[in-house]
């Protein structure tokens, strides 16, 4: 009989949260776009391996983790939960704030979840080079770090913004044996048809990610990995909702309201999913909240619609919230939420009217993880810092209406390679960003209340 807890090992779950088992309707399907018609899983089998594949259409409910991948979660999982009591006097608020802390892992933040279930599926099947992309590196840092673990050879293209601002994210995926480069880049070509385009690219993701499967495709025993979007990377996050489920439960708390950022969707899911499959289960009334900065707001003022995930049009089509395939977005220093797409869970849950989006500007982000710093003693990581400033708007508003709410922040990571943008905001040099589709207030921000 399959159980979801392994309770001798201090809760960690033993098997993944499925949602696709519970939605009331089905996702729309990948696109082949050469025929618009449903992509065929052998198709994706000269980037993802078997098990991986067969995730993305699985219908069990939970589906087992593989014991060598719990062997490695046990290094730094559960995760610790925990409430944020020096936050609610700060802001005076009758609201009960949680947060749950993937700054913990090895790498600082929730990617070294599906990272690890990866580089094992991987190298099951005779995969010895993983190719990648990052945003603001906290991927990159965790694919290194399962490559080496597992014993596989690790490629990153890293943004290349992000690579200059984060030179440090740099020399940890070196740390741990993996080779990394600035995108776009030389080396592809992808990265030399952008760079002549525009030879001061800043880069995108989507320019990243076409760099990431042409070298891929090209590589013997080679496979590409993504962190984020696709639905067996969202499925492995679940860990982190499975986990915060039975610590609220030790806290004698249930969630009113279930905070977290979104870029391409992984974290926020990972936390937020296994609640929606309670919530509908017991008739609970829970809200889900996803924070996104507003120069880069796919959910909030982007299209739903078919979609490449890259720049150069390789990947599938996928229905998603999207700002364009081509989108190139400001650099602003949450890399993790630059991303021009949002994963097909997410975008249906959002069409479903199940999650709430709301988009930032970094001034009023930077100032709320600021605020929690000094209260609770965690630098947030620029990405997490949007969740932050959710979850302050919404105590405080409470704290105006003297109602109780029960706030769980997805922390998906800490901020300690990221004291650049932190000296930038303390010295007064970072700045508001014009936002893409309207001004903060039309973009949603005026929905966050108790």
């Amino acid at each position: 009989m399959k159980t979801r807890f392994d309770l001798d090992q201090q809760e960690l779950p033993k098997a993944w949260y499925n949602v696709l088992a519970d939605l009331n309707r089905p996702l729309k399907p990948p696109l082949d776009p050469r025929t618009n018609e449903p992509i065929a899983p052998e198709a994706l089998a000269a980037l993802f391996p078997t098990t991986c594949i067969e995730q993305e259409a699985a219908t069990d409910r939970f589906i087992d983790i593989p014991e060598p991948v719990l062997d490695v979660y046990r290094r730094w999982r559960p995760t610790p939960l925990h409430r944020a009591v020096h936050l609610e006097r700060a802001l005076d608020t009758s609201a009960h704030i949680y947060f749950k802390y993937e700054g913990a892992s090895p790498t600082g933040s929730h990617k070294t979840n599906t990272a690890v279930a990866q580089a094992y599926y991987n190298g099951a099947e005779g995969v010895r080079h993983l190719v990648t992309e990052t945003g603001a590196g906290q991927w990159g840092s965790a694919l290194s770090f399962a490559c080496q673990t597992f014993g596989l050879d690790c490629t990153v293209y890293m943004v290349r913004i992000s690579y200059e601002q984060k030179p440090y994210r740099k020399t940890m995926i070196q740390s741990f044996g993996a080779e990394i480069f600035p995108s776009p880049s030389e080396r592809t070509a992808a990265g030399r048809a952008i760079l002549a385009e525009d030879p001061a690219s800043p880069g995108s993701l989507g320019i990243a990610i076409s760099e990431a499967i042409e070298e891929a495709v090209r590589g013997e025993a080679t496979k590409y990995s993504l962190g984020s979007v696709l639905n067996h990377v969202l499925l492995h996050q679940t860990v982190i909702g499975l986990e915060a489920e039975q610590q609220m439960e030790l806290a004698g708390e249930d969630p009113d309201v279930i905070v977290g950022c979104v870029g391409g969707g992984s974290n926020f899911a990972g936390l937020a999913l296994p609640f929606f499959h309670t919530a509908a289960k017991e008739s609970r009334p829970t809200r889900f909240v996803a924070a996104e900065p507003h120069v880069c707001p796919t959910l909030t003022a982007g299209e739903t619609r078919y979609d490449f995930g890259d720049t150069a049009q390789t990947t599938p089509l996928l229905w998603m919230h999207t700002l364009g395939h081509d989108f190139v977005p400001p650099p602003i220093h949450a890399g993790g939420l630059r991303y021009h797409g949002m994963a097909p869970i997410i975008t249906h849950l959002v069409e479903d009217g199940v999650i709430e989006p709301v988009a930032f500007d970094q001034l009023d982000v930077f100032e709320s993880a600021i605020l929690f710093a000094r209260a609770e003693g965690i630098l947030p990581a620029p990405e997490t810092a949007h969740a932050v400033h959710a979850a302050v708007r919404i105590a405080r508003d409470c704290a105006a209406k003297d109602e109780k709410k029960v706030i769980l922040i997805g922390f998906s990571g800490h901020g300690h390679f990221d004291m650049s943008a932190y000296a930038a905001y303390l010295d007064g040099e970072l700045v508001t960003a014009p936002a893409r589709g309207g001004s903060t207030a039309q973009l949603g921000e005026s929905r966050l209340f108790c």
